[in-house]
Order: C-alpha cells, then sequence, then structure tokens
C-alpha cells in the first residue's frame, strides 16, 4: 500500500519534494488473486496470535517457498502487542473493511488514477519486482515502465511479492545501488565540499 500511496501523493501534488522513489512489487495494474490471497491473509488473522510461533506458522502457511527462520524473534518487528498479550500486525485492521477484490485486474486500486499519477512521476524511480511474485506480473510492471521511462527495473530471483523478506541482501543492495546512483555518498560530498572551501 505504500507505494501505491507514494505514487498517488507524488503524482497528484506536484509541490512534494522527492529526490526518489522505490516501488517494491507494485504498480497501477495488480493481480487480481494475488491480492485477493493477501487479503484473504490479513483478515484470517485479525484476532491476533498467541505467540510468535503462530505467527511464523502462519506465515510459513502464506509463503511456503520460504523457509521459516530458525528464531522467530525477527518477526516481533512486524508485531504489536495488545493489553492481553496477544500479537496482532503492526498495521490497523480497520484497513481491511474498506479492502475489496474489484472484478478486474486493471480495476485495482482505481488503476486509471494511479496510470494518471505516475504519468506525472518525475523523479529518479526505481521498480522492484520478486520474480516469483503473484502480485506484479512482468506485464504489469512493463505498463508501469511505458509510464515512467526514466525508471530503472531489478527483478529479484527467487523472491515473490515480499521482496526484502525473500531475498533481504539483495533487495538491499539494489537500493542501496539506486540510492547512491541519485545521491552521491557522505564520503564524496565531504571531499566536494573541502574542495570549495580551499
Amino acid at each position: 500500500m505504500g507505494g501505491l500511496t507514494a505514487m498517488l501523493a507524488l503524482g497528484e501534488e506536484a509541490s512534494l519534494n522527492c529526490r526518489g522513489l522505490v516501488l517494491v512489487d507494485v504498480a497501477p495494474k495488480l493481480e487480481r488473486n494475488g491480492v485477493r490471497r493477501i487479503i484473504e491473509f490479513m483478515r484470517r488473522h485479525r484476532d491476533g496470535f498467541d505467540s510468535l510461533e503462530q505467527v511464523r506458522d502462519a506465515v510459513a502457511a502464506y509463503n511456503p517457498g520460504r523457509k521459516a527462520p530458525a528464531n522467530s524473534q525477527g518477526l516481533r518487528k512486524n508485531l504489536r502487542e495488545d493489553v492481553n498479550g496477544r500479537l496482532h500486525w503492526h498495521w490497523d485492521p480497520a484497513f481491511l473493511d474498506h479492502a475489496e477484490i474489484p472484478e478486474t485486474d486493471e480495476s485495482m486500486f482505481g488503476g486509471a488514477r494511479l496510470n494518471r499519477a505516475a504519468r506525472h512521476l518525475s523523479m529518479p524511480i526505481l521498480l522492484i519486482r520478486g520474480y516469483h511474485s503473484d502480485v506484479l506480473s512482468e506485464t504489469g510492471a512493463q505498463e508501469l515502465l511505458a509510464l515512467v521511462p526514466q525508471a530503472q527495473y531489478r527483478v529479484i530471483e527467487q523472491a515473490g511479492h515480499m521482496v526484502a523478506g525473500d531475498r533481504n541482501s539483495i533487495f538491499t543492495g539494489a537500493v542501496m545501488d539506486f540510492l547512491q546512483s541519485i545521491d552521491p555518498p557522505i564520503q564524496q560530498i565531504r571531499s566536494t565540499e573541502r574542495r570549495v572551501k580551499t
């Protein structure tokens, strides 16, 4: 949802200042079945979990291709604990009250509006897609790239929609390379500042 929100905000509000945008497995055209699977997963666990092990098992059931971590503590960053000690995803479950699955992929999340917004994006963009994603297809990615020709594109092998969780080091490397391409490393800035002062 963050990528769609960013596309709308930056594409519709020219006064917003953004030096670069990373979109992870998201575009105006998304695959309905993949989105349905995410929404069903989130709705299934609306009442939370008794333990980190239950969270681990739920994630493993959603994403059977990913090896479950030996230590479940890393999942805690995605959770909040209620007054009764139950664990819940860190996002507000009320947004699911309005989550509907449209009849076509093109109508998903207001595709026409997102297409218009994408055409107005002028900053450097990196689109990352998980090779095995059931949410963003290669066709959907190519349609976005046609709207934003300045975008760089990376496909992460052996990753699904949850790219960062599936292949974190490769994902992080791609993001770091992009950021360094649009914003020189701090050492380079300091070196330039020293030359200007002398």
